[in-house]
C-alpha cells in the first residue's frame, strides 16, 4: 500500500487499529467539503470554500478492526491544482468527486485520475469515483451508467451520493474501509506465504 498503516490497539484491546490517509479531489463546488463535513459531523453546510486544504479525522469501528481516517479535503480551484500532489502524497485512498449536474466536472475527475496514476501504482491506493448532488438528480448531466462504466474500466469503486440528503455518504467511506482492510489481509497473507517459502527453503533437504 502507499504508506503502510501501522496497526495499534483499540480501546477494547482486541481489534487492531489502522490509520489511513484519504484525500478528496475534484473541481470546485462539486461538494467535496460538504461530503467530508457530512461524514464527520453528520451535518450539511451548503457553502464550505476550501483554501489550499482542510483536514478532518474520523474513527470507524468495525468487527475486525478500528480505522482512523485522516481526511484531506483539497481545494478544487485551478490555481491550487499544481500543489495538490503535495497533499495526496502518501495517501491510502482517494475520492474523485464530480457533480452529476455538471458534465465538465466529470471530465475533470478523469484528469485527476490521470494525476493519481502518475503518482501511485495500481495496487498502492484505493480510488472511488463519486458522483455527488443526487438531490439534484432532475438536473443530471452525467448518467449513472456513464459513471459506472468509467469506474469499471479503471478498476475504481463507484458511488452516487448527496451530502445534502446524506445519501450513501457513510456507505462510500465504508466501502473504502472494507477495500483497505481486504488489501491488508491480502498483503499479510502474501507476506505469510513468502515467509513460509523462505523457511521451507532453509530447512528443506537436498536430494541426489
Amino acid at each position: 500500500m502507499a504508506q503502510k498503516a501501522v496497526p495499534g490497539t483499540s480501546l477494547e484491546g482486541i481489534r487492531p487499529t489502522y490509520m489511513y490517509k484519504v484525500v478528496l479531489l475534484g473541481s470546485t463546488s462539486v461538494g467535496k467539503s460538504s461530503l467530508a463535513y457530512r461524514y464527520v459531523k453528520n451535518d450539511f453546510r451548503d457553502s464550505l470554500p476550501t483554501v489550499g486544504c482542510s483536514f478532518f479525522t474520523q474513527m470507524l469501528n468495525l468487527e475486525v478492526a478500528s480505522i482512523k481516517f485522516e481526511i484531506w479535503d483539497t481545494a478544487g480551484q485551478e490555481k491550487y491544482h499544481s500543489v495538490c500532489h503535495l497533499y495526496y502524497r502518501g495517501a491510502h485512498a482517494a475520492l474523485l468527486v464530480y457533480d452529476i449536474t455538471n458534465k465538465e466536472t466529470f471530465n475533470r475527475a478523469k484528469l485527476w485520475l490521470r494525476d493519481l496514476e502518475k503518482e501511485f501504482l495500481p495496487d498502492e491506493i484505493v480510488i472511488a469515483l463519486v458522483g455527488n448532488k443526487m438531490d439534484l438528480a432532475g438536473e443530471r448531466e452525467v448518467a449513472t451508467e456513464e459513471g459506472e462504466e468509467f469506474a469499471r474500466t479503471k478498476g475504481l469503486l463507484f458511488m452516487e451520493t448527496s451530502a445534502k440528503s446524506n445519501h450513501q455518504v457513510n456507505d462510500t467511506f465504508m466501502a473504502i474501509a472494507r477495500e483497505l482492510l481486504q488489501r491488508e489481509r491480502e498483503e499479510a497473507s502474501h507476506h505469510g506465504l513468502l515467509t513460509a517459502d523462505l523457511e521451507e527453503s532453509r530447512t528443506g533437504t537436498r536430494c541426489c
